[in-house]
């Protein structure tokens, strides 16, 4: 099985900037499109960004496009989510997830991490 593990989280004022990681196990990391998912008090879960296995291709929801970008060094077995321009409704648990298939519906991933509170102040 594959292990995630995300880390970067924290507290930050809104406009602020936030730096996650996730560090995955195992040799097939490359096979994997890779998605951070993050889920706010009372709403639903939702990908906010997602990556091909090679990099190639990337996406982003709407409300976190132009502010947020992925990122995935397959030789260090890691992804990125780089964070710019917080808002304090980007306050959630961000949870890294590995996908044999990818796209963005949480039932298509295989691997979780245990997840990394964001909380932006106003």
């Amino acid at each position: 099985q594959v292990q995630l593990v995300e880390s970067g989280g924290g507290l930050v004022q809104a406009g602020g900037s936030l730096r996650l990681s996730c560090a995955a196990s195992g040799r097939t990391f490359s096979s994997y499109a890779m998605g951070w998912f993050r889920q706010a008090a009372g709403k639903e879960r939702e990908r906010v960004a997602g990556i091909s296995g090679s990099g190639d291709s990337t996406y982003y929801a709407e409300s976190v496009k132009g502010r947020f970008t992925i990122s995935r060094d397959n030789a260090k077995n890691t992804v990125y989510l780089q964070m710019n321009s917080l808002k304090p409704e980007d306050t959630a648990v961000y949870r890294c997830a590995a996908s044999l298939r990818g796209g963005p519906r949480p039932q298509r991933y295989d691997y979780w991490g245990q997840g990394t509170q964001v909380t932006v102040s106003s």
